[in-house]
């Protein structure tokens, strides 16, 4: 076991997917759960969170709770396994006509109506109903007052602006860091807050676009997710020197032939393509970018990694072993009705292995069916790599499990 003063900082990358973001929940319980099975150092393991979309609601919940990591993660257990999508958007008829209705009226006539700007609604789903949950979830002031406590080190959310195309990482830190700017990439430090949650958390065309300061001027921004070219970035810029990134797709299809459709597609389809690619596709690039690094650094000589700015950074991704939009297809039948039928209007149809259009409606089956067979796909897959987790952390088991324990070999950590 590593002793907590020489360990090295540990990040949290928390990656997005709407409802997906129910599988890292499911992780972190199974963490919690290895942890405390545990010999560990105490107090919060991940002093570095980031999150992105619903990862970024999740980062900022285990932020205010840094102090007590199992409370934390028992909190976020309660929210997603009773979860409705009524908590997150309005589900009724009248408020999926007064957005839905006529957001595909719009994209019908709107030749003929575009003159009235009553008319013209900002989105295909009103997520007022998130903004009091996440009232109730987060308390930023409190997330301060833990990180002046030593609880925490750093905090960080992004978000997408459409006015300026620029990828925005918010952060607040205990300790003086220079913001970071890359091409197309920029830092900003700022009080975290509800309107960064939403912002990061708005899915293009589903949710509204936020009103955001970004150095002094305002923008309106939408999901994080959108042109994340890095996403482990934020992490090793805020001080993590290993990092735990928990995905919300398949990093790796199995091999052989996935059936296809000769079927043209349908909107449902195009959309569910389209969000796959914002929310899943960046973190394996990333992923195999730090590990070339890595592998790089490796060939070096001590003098020559001294010469250099960049260090290795030790990396263990826990991804779905199952296709989640196969998980959706079984629970299309959990969205409330009205939600049912519009989504039906761009091509959502079906159950099961006869469903079309079901990667669209995974990013948004806020429904505790859903959430929770993702969960316990979450503590599955982490559990199956115990292991790794114990070897990554530097947790050691009692001396009764020692002879019971597997030991991590090198092979797994690179397949990590």
């Amino acid at each position: 076991m590593m002793d907590a003063s020489t360990a090295p900082t540990t990040g949290l990358v928390l990656t997005g997917g709407g409802a997906r973001a129910a599988y890292q929940v499911g992780v972190l319980k199974a963490v919690a759960q290895i942890r405390r099975e545990s010999v560990h150092a105490p107090g919060n393991p991940f002093p570095v969170i980031t999150g992105t979309s619903a990862g970024a609601i999740n980062a900022a919940a285990l932020a205010c709770r840094a102090d007590d990591f199992d409370r934390a993660v028992d909190m976020l257990c309660r929210v997603w396994e009773n979860f409705t999508a009524e908590q997150v958007y309005r589900s009724d008829s009248f408020g999926v006509i007064r957005t839905g209705a006529r957001w595909l009226t719009m994209m019908s006539i709107g030749w003929v109506i575009a003159r009235w700007r009553r008319a013209r609604p900002r989105s295909l789903l009103d997520n007022s109903p998130l903004q009091a949950l996440l009232k109730r979830l987060v308390d930023m002031d409190r997330m301060r007052h833990l990180m002046q406590a030593g609880h925490l080190r750093a905090l960080a959310v992004t978000a997408s602006s459409y006015g300026s195309g620029l990828h925005v990482t918010f952060y607040d830190a205990v300790t003086d860091i220079v913001p970071w700017t890359r091409s197309q990439r920029l830092a900003v430090r700022d009080r975290i807050g509800v309107p960064h949650l939403l912002a990061s958390s708005a899915i293009p065309f589903v949710f509204p676009a936020v009103a955001l300061d970004i150095d002094g001027h305002i923008e309106y921004c939408g999901d994080g997710s959108m042109r994340q070219a890095a996403p482990i970035s934020p992490a090793v810029h805020l001080g993590g020197e290993r990092i735990l990134i928990v995905g919300a797709g398949r990093m790796h299809e199995p091999p052989g032939v996935r059936a296809g459709s000769s079927e043209y597609p349908n909107l449902a389809q195009i959309a569910g393509h389209a969000l796959s690619n914002i929310f899943l596709d960046a973190l394996a690039v990333d992923v195999e970018r730090l590990k070339r690094i890595n592998a790089t650094l490796a060939l070096l000589t001590p003098e020559q990694r001294a010469a250099t700015s960049l260090k290795p950074i030790e990396v263990l991704v826990i991804a779905p072993s199952e296709r989640l939009d196969d998980i959706a297809a079984k629970h299309l039948g959990s969205l409330p009705l009205p939600i049912r039928a519009m989504l039906r209007g761009v091509g959502v149809q079906g159950q099961g292995d006869d469903a079309r259009g079901a990667a669209l409606a995974s990013y948004l089956l806020f429904e505790a069916p859903y959430t929770r067979e993702l969960m316990a796909l979450g503590m599955t897959d982490t559990h199956a790599r115990r292991a790794e987790v114990e070897a990554f952390f530097g947790w050691g088991r009692p001396p009764s499990q020692t002879a019971l324990a597997p030991a991590a070999t090198e092979d797994a950590l690179r397949a990590s």
